[in-house]
């Protein structure tokens, strides 16, 4: 007769702790996520846009004119909602859409100047947020934590998730 292993144990208690810290690390991201969002669009409400509409706006500012498709991406919605956002973002004069220099069929989100002026107070606001936020931390932790956070988001680009077959479920 077969003894069980020992370790088999310990094992199942190191998987149920890590896919606890696995779902509490999701939702502390979700949380930081959602407040610094909710604190950003308070202390810009003069503005009139979005926390959306300022990622956009963001984007466009330091990468320079980008596609529809591409603002898509970078938001994570359908390129649909992303022409809905252009359109308001482009009638309170924030950006305006160009010819794409080498596609004919492309048209690319080009930031107007009244959003580079806007620029270096939305920036300064980002970054006394990021200051409360990090408030706390000594520099080496904060360093710590910025390499933490490069190699997850390098781990979640590397690795794709693969649906689960019926081998895999039981």
């Amino acid at each position: 007769m077969r003894k069980p292993c020992p370790c088999a144990s310990s094992m199942l208690i190191i998987s149920t702790l890590m896919t606890y810290r696995i779902d509490r690390l999701g939702l502390l991201f979700q949380d930081i996520s959602r407040q610094l969002r909710a604190r950003f669009e308070q202390r810009s409400v003069a503005w009139g846009l979005s926390a959306a509409q300022w990622r956009l706006l963001g984007h466009v500012l330091r990468e320079g004119p980008s596609t529809q498709a591409t603002l898509a991406a970078l938001l994570g919605v359908e390129p649909i909602s992303v022409s809905r956002l252009i359109d308001r973002m482009e009638c309170q004069g924030w950006v305006r859409r160009e010819a794409h220099p080498d596609d004919r069929r492309a048209r690319i989100v080009v930031a107007t100047e009244r959003a580079g002026e806007a620029a270096p107070a939305a920036y300064a606001i980002a970054e006394a947020l990021y200051d409360e936020a990090l408030s706390g931390l000594a520099d080496d932790e904060r360093r710590v934590l910025h390499a933490a956070l490069l190699k997850i988001t390098e781990n979640l680009q590397a690795t794709e998730v693969a649906a689960p077959t019926a081998e895999t479920t039981e």
